[in-house]
């Protein structure tokens, strides 16, 4: 057998990887960053409310507000990534933390950004898996007329 052919019978082999399986990672995977954030601003929040008046600078939003509405959403969106429910509706607001991130705050890590919005895009447009609640709840739909 030539090279050629190994590579695209190990590409075909690849390609049958369960796409669930990896969209499972994928949620997992960027709702941690999220969450961990979210963990992180309420075991010290007066120091994050400190953060957002001095360094984060977030625009028309008081300091105090941004920084619980930060908390809140970094807390349980990504829980609903976890276990696939609303998933897609998860992605939106944490695509706007994204965009604030990005513009206000940290505009240099655009690398870290991108990988971040890229996943939740292939989480918004392909969906949660079957291995979520959405799953689950569709099918059961389905099944009742």
């Amino acid at each position: 057998m030539t090279l050629a052919k190994r590579l695209r019978a190990a590409c075909v082999r690849l390609e049958r990887f369960p796409m669930s399986v990896l969209l499972l990672a994928l949620r997992v995977g960027v709702g941690m960053v999220f969450f961990k954030a979210g963990l992180l601003k309420y075991n010290s929040f007066d120091f994050t409310v400190l953060l957002f008046r001095d360094e984060y600078k977030v625009p028309l939003l008081a300091p105090e507000l941004a920084a619980r509405m930060a908390m809140v959403q970094e807390l349980t969106l990504p829980v609903l990534l976890f276990v696939g429910l609303g998933t897609r509706l998860a992605t939106l607001p944490l695509f706007g933390m994204l965009l604030v991130i990005q513009t206000f705050v940290y505009p240099n890590a655009w690398a870290d950004h991108l990988y971040w919005a890229a996943t939740l895009g292939v989480i918004l447009t392909r969906g949660p898996g079957v291995f979520s609640l959405d799953h689950l709840i569709a099918r059961r739909w389905r099944s009742h007329p």
